[in-house]
C-alpha cells in the first residue's frame, strides 16, 4: 500500500513520485517486512491500508485521471491505483495461505476473470506464447517453466 501511496500522491500533487527509488529498494522493502513479526506486519498492513484509502478518498475527477507510472514502467491513470491494488491484495492473500486456506478458486468469478485475462494478456504482449500455449492446452504440467509476472 505505501508504494501505491506514492502513485496517488503524484496523481494529487502532480510532482512525479515512484513507486519506488529503485528495484533494489523494493527488494530491500520486501526483505525487511518478511523479518517482522506477525503483530507487526499486521498492525503494518492495517495502518497503511487505511492511510491508501484515504488518500485515493482525496482525488477529484482530474486527478484520477493523471498519468502515473508502475513499478514496470506502465503508464496508466490513477485510476489503475484500484485494480492495482486490488490484483495485490487478491495474489498475496494466495501466497500468504501457502496451500491452507485462501486459494485462486476462492477468489469470486468475476476477479478472477478479469485477473487471468489481465496475466494472459500481458504475458502474450511480452511473447510468452511458446511459453503459454503448452501450458494452457495441458500439453506442459510444470508451471515453474513460466516466470512470476508480478
Amino acid at each position: 500500500a505505501e508504494a501505491l501511496r506514492r502513485l496517488a500522491s503524484w496523481a494529487c500533487t502532480g510532482v512525479e513520485s515512484p513507486m519506488y527509488p529503485s528495484a533494489t529498494q523494493r527488494n530491500n522493502d520486501i526483505e525487511t517486512g518478511s523479518t517482522l513479526p506477525a503483530s507487526e506486519l499486521r498492525a503494518l498492513a492495517h495502518a497503511s491500508s487505511a492511510a491508501l484509502a484515504t488518500d485515493l478518498d482525496a482525488l477529484d475527477a482530474a486527478m484520477w485521471a493523471r498519468p502515473v507510472v508502475t513499478a514496470q514502467g506502465r503508464t496508466v491513470p490513477a485510476s489503475e491505483i484500484v485494480w492495482m491494488r486490488t490484483r495485490e491484495v487478491v495474489v498475496h492473500a494466495v501466497d500468504l495461505a501457502a496451500g491452507d486456506g485462501f486459494g485462486f478458486g476462492d477468489v469470486p468469478s468475476d476477479l478472477a476473470k478479469a485477473l487471468l485475462g489481465e496475466i494472459l494478456a500481458r504475458r502474450v504482449g511480452r511473447g510468452e506464447t511458446a511459453l503459454l500455449g503448452p501450458w494452457l492446452t495441458g500439453r506442459a504440467t510444470d508451471a515453474a517453466t513460466l516466470p512470476p509476472w508480478i
